[in-house]
């Protein structure tokens, strides 16, 4: 007789499944029978927690995103690291583990093939929306930035990085991606009034 899981516990196996079938088939080669047959679960089941597979690819982004979001938020709330060390630490991923980064580098594989391309810009929305109030808050925090739109500015930031950096987008070599990298570094520091060469240590986290 099969025992009956809690409903979050049932909901998370589904989601560990899809996610690992999508990281090493691709997205769009797995079907939901494939998902199903991990567990030996039933098509019922599946319908019960989500409509779709699509929906099942959002909530493995919405869980990756609140997992990075948390690891963020327990650096900003650190009181023995400087606002900027947190800054720096936030923006490395230290908040996350090593096998949170490996799940967030195979859906990033993911997201750059051409047919999930919807995907994808549904994953940097999610990033900027969750990320952004834990890294304003930082900024606030920090008396060697002024800005009286925090959140708003670390926004387009995050939006603009995401988008001009991202190697499934542009190949860069390294002379153009050090030219954009460091115009970004001084956007940044300009826009946030902070002191000239303060975000200097952005440029090794990108290049």
């Amino acid at each position: 007789m099969r025992r009956i899981k809690e409903p979050e516990i049932r909901k998370s196996e589904i989601l560990d499944a899809a996610q690992k079938l999508f990281a090493e088939k691709g997205y769009a080669k797995t079907t939901v029978t494939d998902i199903l047959n991990v567990h030996g679960l039933s098509k019922g089941v599946f319908y019960y927690y989500f409509k779709s597979k699509e929906e099942v690819m959002d909530a493995i982004i919405k869980r990756i995103i609140d997992r990075e979001a948390a690891g963020m938020e327990k650096i900003a709330a650190d009181s023995k690291m400087t606002y900027r060390q947190k800054l720096f630490a936030v923006l490395m991923g230290q908040g996350l583990s090593e096998e949170n980064k490996k799940d967030k580098e195979a859906m990033i594989e993911q997201f750059h093939v051409p047919e999930n391309a919807e995907m994808h810009q549904k994953s940097l929305t999610q990033s900027v929306k969750r990320l952004a109030p834990v890294i304003s808050e930082i900024i606030i925090q920090d008396r060697n930035f002024t800005t009286d739109y925090p959140q708003e500015t670390v926004e387009l930031f995050l939006a603009a990085s995401s988008f001009i950096f991202d190697k499934g987008l542009f190949q860069w070599n390294d002379e153009e991606l050090s030219r954009r990298v460091a115009a970004f570094v001084e956007m940044v520091e300009k826009t946030l009034d902070a002191p000239k060469g303060y975000l200097e240590g952005i440029k090794n986290l990108i290049t």
